[in-house]
């Protein structure tokens, strides 16, 4: 016979408690423990039947055909399309853009049943965005609910092959449990439910997630788990550059990026971003290096600059943006070690263009000569490319990948390329750029 008994629930990371507690023991936060009911099995019970045994001789070989969108981004970052059956969760800060992207997916999807589940928004406020983003819309059905039973219901109508978009799967729930929308057990078991239905029905559905303070996803881990891929949207809300990255994906490779410009009329996919991320102005400036780093499997080059100047504060000041400042600390005094740069009394800011955020030891090389650069008041030649990890004793060592860096440098038109192949410490890299 089942009981019911009652335990406190953590809602950020799922630790569980016989008694209330003010502050979590598993994550530290404050507040985030509430009480739920669970039922308890009183024994457990045996079942004759027994589960069917397969070898991979009876296995028959079922390759998914993907189903390609108009967002040719989303599909690299998908694996090639969309897998019909499959269940996506999208994650991303609010108004990073997550609900434009679907619904401008939704429309490349005109030719399929597509449904779109309303949970944070009214139907009117879609169409008002549909309408900015000049969304026709034609064959989009919108359900306007949150009981995940209602909607599982509603979705039966719907025919194999269906598109499923759920903005968001925190807005739902199920009255067959206690807690609020967003907590861990409606979170938990409306996924599941959704999922399972998925799967059983040949559904393409994609689930938009929250993301907590530290940019993890909100609701329990078994979450991403579950579902087949799991991409976060992100970005800067002061620029126009969104990326779209995979974290997790049984049907492609992880790591993908995909990226978009937002625009006036909705997402706009940028199909050669290593000319979004330079500056139009090519002429020799100190401080300025350009670098070849891996998003994925995808090769861009960037640009690192740096402004070396003298400090009138006690401690010099180090800044840096789209690296951590510890990694500019630590090149800073191999500068100062090997390369005999006085940088104790001298401020240095390191930028990496394009708001780009990139702790890859392939920017090392640059960082060091854009250090050098500014310092030293020598401009190096726009046309040369550097990628190359640097060690405490100032080796430049080889990085991951190293042929398809070479490759696109080369495509692009960069003939001058400075890594571990021609140059065997930071001094020998010095040497070749003053050559130039």
């Amino acid at each position: 016979m089942a009981k019911t008994k009652t335990v406190f629930v953590c809602q950020q990371c799922g630790y569980q408690s016989p008694k209330w507690q003010g502050r979590c023991p598993g994550c530290d936060q404050w507040n985030s423990l509430e009480e739920t009911s669970l039922t308890v099995s009183a024994g457990s019970r045996a079942s004759s039947v027994k589960a069917k045994v397969l070898t991979f001789a009876q296995i028959k070989n079922q390759e998914k055909t993907r189903v390609r969108s108009n967002i040719n981004e989303l599909d690299r970052v998908l694996g090639g399309g969309v897998v019909p059956g499959s269940v996506v969760l999208l994650a991303g800060e609010p108004g990073i853009g997550k609900s434009t992207l679907l619904l401008q997916l939704s429309d490349s999807f005109a030719n399929k049943s597509v449904c779109y589940v309303c949970g944070e928004e009214s139907p009117e406020q879609i169409k008002i965005r549909a309408n900015r983003l000049r969304v026709k819309g034609d064959k989009l059905k919108l359900i306007s609910a949150v009981d995940v039973d209602e909607i599982i219901a509603t979705l039966a109508d719907f025919g194999e092959g269906s598109f499923v978009v759920v903005d968001s799967i925190q807005t739902l729930t199920t009255q067959d449990l206690t807690g609020a929308a967003g907590s861990i057990g409606q979170v938990r078991e409306t996924a599941s439910r959704l999922i399972n239905f998925a799967k059983r029905h040949n559904m393409s559905m994609f689930l938009v997630g929250h993301v907590t303070k530290s940019g993890a996803i909100a609701g329990p881990k078994v979450l991403e788990h579950a579902v087949d891929t799991v991409i976060y949207f992100e970005g800067d809300q002061y620029s126009q550059l969104r990326l779209l990255r995979s974290v997790k994906n049984r049907f492609g490779a992880t790591g993908e990026v995909g990226v978009f410009m937002m625009t006036s009329s909705g997402l706009e996919p940028v199909g050669n971003p290593s000319k979004l991320f330079l500056s139009a102005n090519q002429q020799p400036i100190a401080g300025v290096v350009k670098t070849v780093l891996l998003k994925g499997t995808r090769p861009l080059i960037l640009e690192v600059q740096s402004l070396v100047t003298q400090t009138n504060m006690a401690y010099p000041r180090r800044l840096a943006k789209g690296m951590s400042r510890n990694k500019l600390e630590l090149h800073a005094a191999v500068l100062q070690k090997h390369l005999k740069m006085p940088l104790y009394n001298q401020d240095v800011i390191l930028n990496v263009a394009g708001g780009i955020k990139s702790e890859e030891p392939a920017i090392d090389l640059a960082s060091c000569l854009a250090i050098w650069s500014s310092y030293n008041n020598k401009a190096i030649d726009p046309g040369v490319v550097v990628f190359g990890e640097i060690g405490l004793l100032g080796e430049i060592r080889s990085t991951s990948q190293e042929e398809r860096r070479i490759e696109e440098a080369q495509r692009l038109g960069y003939q001058k390329i400075i890594s571990s192949q021609n140059a065997a410490n930071l001094l020998e890299a010095i040497k070749i750029v003053s050559r130039d």
